[in-house]
């Protein structure tokens, strides 16, 4: 019987591989010649086709794209963050952009439990840090793009004067309806029928935003002041970021955050700035993998492909048992790590990234697998050995996880699961000079708080940071600080040229969805739009990094086609199954195709996710 069972495994891993190489899409895949712009809306796709064809590169696009999904309120809005990878050409180098906010002034530990609050709240003026979306787009398109914040701009002034707002948002707002009604400026501009039975707009009809559109101008003046005044490009795009933030925006933005109780100062806002940094990378079987550090997630999938390297997951085959509960192993020890070591890296104490990333210390982490049951009590390990010092923190190990604050709630399955998978966008582009850009923006999102007559709402990821370092002492609230955040782009080089560029909406899912992606094209062979829309996979064993920070260890989401013996193994291994009919969130990619000098543009169908190419 054994010999039977491991033949009809091997058959089965076999055939998987043989299955998933021929696979079949809802959409098709995107081929394009001389650009490619994919997002999570169609009309911001079209937004970012339009910079093409005025001539622009793939950072115009990308910023363009930007602008349009916050407009569109696409789970993210213009207070919100902004995270990406950037290829340059010109340089052959990586780039990371991180334009993710900071905590205000009075934002502390003893500040939030001074109201009884185990960790920063879900929503509302508390919730926010400060704006970084406005500051990303436009460092990004000053310092790599080509054309005028006017031109940029123009595609999300002309929907915040009015856009057919799509069902997702519509019925969102309709959703949110009760958050919103707490904070005047936000009902104002979201809850367009007040008093009717539904006060949210329909699908279909004109939404309009007339003080976001006055922002929007009032932006591109600042550039076209400038550069009346002699101003070169970027000087004159760099006047607008000053306006924001620094100047009337500014005033503007703190006297509405400060009218509903928020703590934003506008020194917080003039001392925020975008750092243009090194991103962290890995090797994985030739290909060089680009991740932003310690202040979102993306280290999380390096180490997990630097424990999975050594392994044949090819052999095991596509979605196995064999292949799930060995990916779910890899992933606790990554994101274990995550929850204890991630934090702001230019804010002590400092993250041991070296040891974290490397090779050595992978190899002792994957030691630790149980290949015939799932561990429920997975640990953060020490990489500080691997680096060569010594770790301050063992005797907050001893003891990690800390048990719950006692002024923690209790919420739903439904309320931890969105937690988990909450939805964001992506921004995927490339043209043919070369650039390449891969953009996870969030925050902001619906129910968003607005600030004043600015028309921008508020970010609420303050909710990431924890109050007491027992739990992550790189990731304790603190003012100035950037909270550990999901988001997190990816970009890959084969030979030192782009290779593949991909990004995913969902929370803690993304990375362990992005894992899935990347795989399926170099293990399994299966080409972009074959991986996004393949059945993902996803733990809520690691900590969520929303609300309640809860953990449910062995709980395992698979997709509704999984076999009866690949379910059945699984529960034999100690998992608690669960099924969707799909299993990510929509994932964006861009494959660089060197032999024929096109490329090949993968978007999801699990949402409204949208490209465009030529």
């Amino acid at each position: 019987m054994e010999r039977l069972a491991l033949a009809l495994t091997l058959f089965a891993a076999g055939l998987g591989i043989a299955v998933v190489s021929a696979q079949r899409t809802v959409k098709p895949v995107l081929h394009a010649q001389h650009w490619l712009a994919i997002t999570g809306k169609p009309l911001a796709a079209t937004a970012g086709a339009m910079m093409f064809q005025k001539g622009g590169n793939a950072v115009d696009a990308a910023c363009a794209m930007l602008g349009a999904t916050s407009t569109m309120w696409d789970t993210l809005g213009w207070g919100g963050e902004t995270q990406a990878l950037i290829y340059n050409p010109k340089t052959g180098k990586v780039i990371g952009v991180n334009a993710l906010g900071v905590a205000p002034t009075g934002a502390t530990p003893e500040f939030f439990r001074s109201k009884g609050m185990a960790y920063p709240p879900e929503y509302g003026p508390l919730a926010a840090v400060t704006p970084g979306t406005p500051g990303g787009l436009l460092v990004m398109l000053a310092e790599f793009g080509r054309l005028s914040l006017a031109d940029v701009l123009a595609p999300s002034i002309q929907m915040a004067d009015g856009y057919p707002i799509e069902q997702q948002a519509a019925d969102a707002i309709e959703r949110y309806k009760d958050e919103i009604r707490k904070w005047p400026p936000s009902a104002a501009v979201f809850l367009t029928h007040p008093g009717e039975a539904r006060e949210a707009p329909a699908a279909g009809e004109i939404f309009r935003q007339p003080d976001l559109a006055r922002t929007l101008r009032r932006l591109v003046e600042a550039e076209q002041q400038a550069l009346k005044a002699g101003r070169t490009r970027k000087e004159a795009i760099y006047a607008a970021y000053d306006r924001f933030y620094r100047g009337d925006l500014a005033a503007e933005f703190v006297r509405g955050v400060r009218e509903l109780g928020g703590l934003i100062t506008g020194e917080d806002l003039a001392s925020w700035k975008v750092h243009l940094e090194e991103p962290v990378v890995t090797r994985y079987k030739g290909i060089d993998v680009y991740k932003l550090t310690t202040w979102v997630q993306g280290p999380v999938m390096l180490q997990a492909l630097n424990m999975l390297e050594p392994m044949d997951l090819k052999g095991m085959g596509y979605n196995s048992a064999r292949y799930i509960h060995t990916l779910y192993q890899v992933m606790n020890l990554a994101f274990a790590d995550r929850d204890f070591y991630y934090g702001d890296p230019y804010f002590p104490p400092e993250e041991p990234i070296k040891g974290l990333l490397s090779k050595e210390y992978a190899a002792a982490r994957a030691r630790l697998i149980n290949h015939e049951k799932n561990d429920p009590n997975v640990k953060p390990g020490d990489p500080y050995p691997y680096q060569g010092g010594t770790n301050p923190y063992l005797h907050l190990l001893a003891s990690w996880p800390p048990p719950p604050p006692k002024a923690a709630g209790t919420e739903g399955a439904r309320a931890f699961e969105e937690g988990f998978r909450a939805g964001t966008t992506s921004i995927q582009a490339a043209d043919e000079e070369g650039w390449v850009v891969s953009v996870t923006p969030s925050g902001a999102w619906i129910p968003a708080t607005i600030a004043g007559s600015t028309g921008i709402g508020l970010s609420q990821r303050m909710q990431a940071f924890v109050l007491d370092e027992a739990m992550c002492p790189f990731n304790v609230v603190a003012p100035g600080k950037r909270p550990r955040s999901t988001l997190t782009p990816g970009l890959a080089l084969k030979d030192g040229t782009p290779y593949l560029s991909f990004a995913v909406q969902g929370g803690d899912s993304q990375d362990q969805n992005l894992l899935q992606f990347f795989l399926n094209v170099v293990e399994f062979g299966m080409n972009v739009q074959q991986a996004a829309e393949a059945a993902n996979f996803n733990s809520y064993q690691m900590h969520s990094s929303f609300d309640q920070h809860r953990s449910e260890p062995g709980r395992l989401l698979l997709n509704e086609g999984v076999p009866v013996w690949v379910r059945d193994e699984l529960r034999g291994k100690g998992y608690k199954l669960e099924f969707d009919a799909l299993t990510s969130g929509p994932i964006n990619a861009i494959f660089l195709d060197r032999e024929h000098r096109t490329m090949w543009g993968g978007s999801s169908h699990h949402g409204e996710d949208y490209g465009i190419g030529w």
